[in-house]
């Protein structure tokens, strides 16, 4: 077995213009007499490796702690595309997937300088996909992101945003994602994970 994180360290991860970056604030610190090291922390719940949910562009959406576990944990398929990703291409990384576990294809995770356009987020919203996931700090453009936002969690796929795939080859695995579990948010950060077998391949279990 292997398992893969896929997440960034906080305090030095990529963060979209504009949102808060981490900070950290140390109050304790054995070496300096004190019984324990204790820090404090304040953060964008958007930075880093996070959990979209979609009360984050509807007002009536899920919260965090509304998202179902199902759609955070289970098998996904882990593809590698650059640049836009068009109608056409979500069809065929949607088939791609199917052929190598079709549960996996309900949760999608692109390797690569990728962004979703319109027309394949209508794609994914009409394909039952759970989960997607990507690179960037954003799914959909990075100056014009609402519009794959609002189609992607008006289809209440949760979306999973800042990965690192660098490391993970193509293939079927195992995700846990669950995000921190925060009342009334619209997103979370998030230590993600991708779980594969060495003995015969990846595969979800």
């Amino acid at each position: 077995m292997r398992i893969y994180d896929i997440s960034q360290e906080v305090f030095g991860c990529a963060v979209f213009p504009g949102d808060t970056s981490p900070e950290r604030e140390v109050r304790l610190r054995i070496r300096e007499g004190d019984a324990c090291n204790l820090s404090d922390f304040r953060m964008c719940a958007h930075n880093g490796t996070h959990v979209d949910a979609p009360f984050h562009f509807f007002d009536g959406g899920k919260t965090v702690d509304q998202l179902p576990l199902d759609r955070l944990i289970g098998p996904a398929f882990v593809a590698e595309h650059t640049g836009p990703i068009e109608a056409a291409d979500a069809g065929r990384l949607l088939d791609r997937a199917r052929a190598a576990d079709a549960r996996a294809a309900e949760r999608l995770l692109i390797k690569g300088d990728a962004v979703v356009t319109p027309e394949a987020a209508k794609v994914f919203a009409d394909n039952a996909v759970k989960l997607f996931g990507n690179e960037s700090q954003t799914v959909g453009p990075e100056d014009a992101p609402k519009e794959v936002h609002q189609i992607l969690l008006g289809a209440e796929i949760v979306l999973l945003e800042g990965i690192r795939l660098s490391d993970v080859p193509e293939g079927v695995f195992l995700l846990h994602a669950v995000p921190l579990n925060l009342g009334g948010c619209d997103g979370a950060p998030c230590r993600a994970t991708l779980i594969c077998w060495t003995d015969g391949g990846n595969r979800a279990g």
